[in-house]
C-alpha cells in the first residue's frame, strides 16, 4: 500500500470530535417529542431547537477542521475506532481526510439553511425538523465512517429521512416521487451490500476497515464486478444516466428545503462514494473503465441539458440541470489525473452551494405565487427584483461563468481531461468538444427560464406579492457569498481538499495504465 495514500490513519484523536459532530444532531431529534405543546398550537420551538443545535454543529465542524486538521496532509486525520459488534466485526471508525472534511461543512451548512428555509412549515413540525436533525447526523456519519458496515448503516439511514419529508410535506404526486425514489436507492443498495463484503472476504482475513480493504486494491475479473457494482448503486445517487430519472420526480414533488438537502449533499454522496470506494479501493478496475466513465459523464452533461429543454416546471429543470453538472464530476473522476481529481471535488463543493441557491430562491417566490408551472408565470422582475436578482446570480454561476465556482470547477476538469496523457489525442479532443456542448446548453435552457419567469407579459393575479424578507436575504448571501469567494479565490477551497487528490492520484500512477491505453486507438 502506498505510503500517501490518504486512508492511512495520520492521528489518533485526543477528543471525540467527529463522534459529536455527528451524534449531536440526532441526540436532540430524540428531543422533539419532549417539546411542550403540539402541532395543532404552531410552536416555534421545534424550529428553533434545529436551527440552534445545527448551527452549534456547524460552528463546531468549522472549529475542527480549522484547528485540530491539517489539509497539508492526505492522511487520515481525527481518527476514531471503538468495537461496536466484535462478532461482526463492526467498528465506530470514523476518521477525516481531504476527500470527506470539505463536504462535512458543505452538509453542516446547508442542512441549516435548510432548517432556516423551513420557517414556515406547519404541519406536524415535531416530526418534520426532528427528521432534518436526523437527516444531519446520517450524512456526516456518511462522509466520515471508516468501517464499510458502518458507512452502509449510514447510507441506509439517510434514506427513511428523505423518504418521509417527500412523503409527507411534498406536492399532489409525493408518494409516487417518494416511493419512486426508496425504490432505486434500496436496490441499488444492495448491490453497494454485495460488493463491499465481497470485498471483505477477498483477503486472507475478513476485515470491514476501508482502510485495509483499500490496501487490498483486488484486480481483474473480480475487481471489475466489484467495481461495476459501487458503481451501478452509487451512481443512482449521483445520478448518473439512466439511473436518474428519479430526481426530477422527487425534486418536482420535494417542498424547497428538501430539495436544497437533495441537490446540495444527497448527490453529493454519489460522487465522494465514487472516489472513496471505486478509485482508492479499486485502482486497477477504475484505470480499465475510466473512458467508459468519461462518455457517461458526457452522457449525463448532455441529456440533462437537453431534457431541461422540455420541463415547464422551474423545479424539475433545476433537477435535470443537477444531472447535466453532475456529469462534470463523471468526467473529472474518469479522467485519473490530479487536476481533474480536483475539479471534479471543486464541481460537488460549487454544485452544492448553487443548486441550494437556486432551489431556496425558486421556493421563495413558490410561497409567494403557488406555482411552479414556467408558462403561468411572467413578469415577477417588476415585483421581486430581489428574489430576480438572487435568481439570475445563482443562474449565472451554474452556467460557469467567470467570477463564479462553477467556471473554476469546470474548467479544472477540461485542464485535466486534455492534460492526461495516457488517453489518446482523439480521444481527448472528442471528449472536450462534446462536453463543452453542455457549457453552450446551460446558458440557453437557464436564461430562458428566467426571461419566462421573471419578464414577459405580467400575469396580474402576481401583480401584488411581496419580495424577500431579511431573514431570506441571510439564506441566500451564505449560499452565494462563497460561491463568488471561490469563484475569484479558488484556492480558499482546492487548499482544503488538494493534498488527499493529489495523493490518490498519485497512488493511481503507481498502478499500470497499459489495460487502459490499449482499449483506445491510437490517435
Amino acid at each position: 500500500m502506498d505510503a500517501n495514500l490518504p486512508l492511512t490513519a495520520a492521528s489518533q484523536a485526543a477528543f471525540p470530535w467527529l463522534s459529536l459532530i455527528v451524534l449531536l444532531p440526532a441526540a436532540m431529534a430524540l428531543l422533539m417529542p419532549l417539546l411542550p405543546g403540539d402541532d395543532s398550537q404552531q410552536s416555534p420551538l421545534p424550529r428553533n431547537l434545529a436551527i440552534g443545535v445545527l448551527l452549534v454543529d456547524l460552528v463546531l465542524m468549522l472549529v475542527v477542521f480549522s484547528q485540530h486538521f491539517d489539509p497539508s496532509n492526505s492522511s487520515l486525520q481525527l481518527v476514531e475506532r471503538v468495537s461496536w459488534v466484535p462478532s461482526i466485526g463492526l467498528e465506530w471508525s470514523l476518521g477525516a481526510d481531504g476527500l470527506s472534511a470539505p463536504l462535512v461543512v458543505l452538509s453542516g451548512l446547508v442542512t441549516l439553511l435548510s432548517v432556516a428555509a423551513s420557517w414556515n412549515v406547519q404541519h406536524k413540525t415535531k416530526l418534520y425538523f426532528g427528521l432534518l436533525l436526523v437527516q444531519a447526523s446520517a450524512q456526516g456519519l456518511v462522509f466520515l465512517s471508516q468501517d464499510f458496515l458502518l458507512f452502509f448503516l449510514a447510507w441506509e439511514l439517510e434514506l427513511v429521512p428523505v423518504y418521509l419529508l417527500i412523503a409527507i410535506w411534498g406536492g399532489s404526486n409525493r408518494q409516487y416521487a417518494a416511493t419512486k425514489f426508496i425504490l432505486y436507492t434500496a436496490v441499488a443498495s444492495l448491490l453497494i451490500l454485495i460488493s463491499g463484503l465481497a470485498l471483505a472476504l477477498s483477503g486472507d482475513t475478513f476485515t470491514l476497515n476501508l482502510t485495509e480493504l483499500a490496501a487490498r486494491s483486488p484486480g481483474g475479473t473480480f475487481g471489475l464486478l466489484c467495481y461495476l457494482g459501487f458503481l451501478i448503486g452509487f451512481g443512482v445517487k449521483l445520478p448518473m444516466f439512466p439511473l436518474h430519472t428519479w430526481l426530477p420526480d422527487a425534486h418536482g414533488e420535494a417542498n424547497a428545503p428538501v430539495s436544497m438537502l437533495l441537490a446540495g449533499v444527497l448527490l453529493k454522496m454519489g460522487g465522494y462514494a465514487l472516489l472513496r470506494f471505486n478509485v482508492q479501493m479499486l485502482p486497477d478496475a477504475h484505470l480499465v473503465l475510466a473512458p467508459a466513465l468519461i462518455v457517461l459523464g458526457i452522457v449525463n452533461i448532455i441529456y440533462g441539458a437537453l431534457n431541461a429543454f422540455a420541463q415547464d416546471n422551474v423545479k424539475r429543470r433545476i433537477a435535470c440541470s443537477s444531472v447535466s453538472h453532475m456529469g462534470f464530476v463523471l468526467l473529472g473522476i474518469g479522467a485519473v489525473d490530479a487536476l481533474s481529481l480536483s475539479g471534479a471535488m471543486l464541481q460537488m463543493i460549487s454544485h452544492g452551494l448553487i443548486a441550494a441557491a437556486m432551489f431556496f430562491v425558486t421556493g421563495c417566490f413558490y410561497e409567494r405565487t403557488k406555482t411552479l408551472s414556467i408558462p403561468n408565470m411572467g413578469g415577477l422582475a417588476k415585483v421581486l427584483p430581489i428574489t430576480f436578482a438572487f435568481f439570475l446570480a445563482s443562474s449565472l454561476a451554474s452556467l460557469a461563468l467567470p467570477g463564479m465556482s462553477g467556471f473554476i470547477s469546470e474548467i479544472t476538469i477540461f485542464l485535466g481531461i486534455t492534460s492526461q496523457e495516457n488517453f489518446t489525442t482523439l480521444f481527448r479532443v472528442t471528449a472536450v468538444a462534446i462536453a463543452a456542448i453542455g457549457l453552450v446548453l446551460t446558458p440557453m435552457y437557464l436564461l430562458s427560464m428566467c426571461r419566462r419567469v421573471f419578464f414577459g407579459p405580467r400575469i396580474p393575479a402576481l401583480a401584488f406579492i411581496d419580495d424577500m424578507r431579511p431573514r431570506e436575504l441571510v439564506i441566500g448571501l451564505t449560499l452565494m457569498v462563497p460561491t463568488l469567494v471561490i469563484g475569484i479565490w479558488p484556492r480558499i477551497a482546492m487548499d482544503f481538499y488538494e493534498a488527499a487528490t493529489d495523493a490518490l492520484a498519485s497512488d493511481l500512477g503507481t498502478h499500470s495504465l497499459v489495460a487502459l491505453t490499449t482499449l483506445l486507438p491510437a490517435g
